[in-house]
């Protein structure tokens, strides 16, 4: 997945229009917890978007701040983004730096894992907390959604078991670390 299916699929999520600065604050509540970006490439890539006609701007004038560049979906990026859901999906290799220092763990004393290892499984508790907040708020009756609610309670229940598989690893590995090496 390229950033531009993001910037495609938040435009279309959306329904709207949105400004380079609106997608990316929309980025922190939606792909933004599967793909991570800064506000520099994004407006990179809307540039590029709308250089192939993916996207199209317009210019709004405001009073008292600068003029605003609303961003929609084209006709084209719309086609392109079909294309792009129709194609085979790939396992996304992991990227995990708590992964790398365990490789070389040995090189510390494992009470400097541990303790990484404690931090990083209370960061997962609070993103889990997050989704299930966001589950009971919006997904109560799963039944009634329209079709979109749908697709992203789909999202949601991966990143609430995503984040269960992570909780549980670092607690075996804690476990691990503190009774193999007596």
């Amino acid at each position: 997945m390229a950033l531009s299916h993001s910037i495609l699929a938040t435009l279309v999520g959306r329904g709207k229009s949105l400004s380079g600065y609106d997608l990316a604050k929309e980025f922190n509540s939606s792909v933004g917890f599967y793909w991570k970006t800064t506000h520099q490439q994004i407006y990179r890539e809307l540039a590029r978007l709308e250089k192939e006609g993916m996207v199209t701007s317009e210019i709004i004038k405001q009073k008292d701040r600068p003029d605003k560049k609303i961003y929609s979906i084209t006709e084209s990026g719309m086609k392109h983004l079909v294309e792009w859901i129709a194609e085979p999906s790939m396992p996304t290799p992991i990227k995990e730096d708590m992964l790398v220092k365990m490789y070389v763990g040995f090189l510390v004393p494992k009470e400097i894992l541990i303790k990484e290892l404690e931090q990083l499984k209370k960061l997962h508790e609070e993103k889990l907390n997050l989704f299930r907040e966001y589950e009971k708020i919006y997904f109560s009756d799963i039944k009634s959604l329209p079709l979109k609610g749908k697709y992203r309670y789909l999202n949601l229940r991966t990143g609430i078991n995503f984040e269960i598989f992570h909780i549980k690893w670092c607690e075996e590995a804690i476990e691990f670390l503190k009774n193999e090496f007596e």
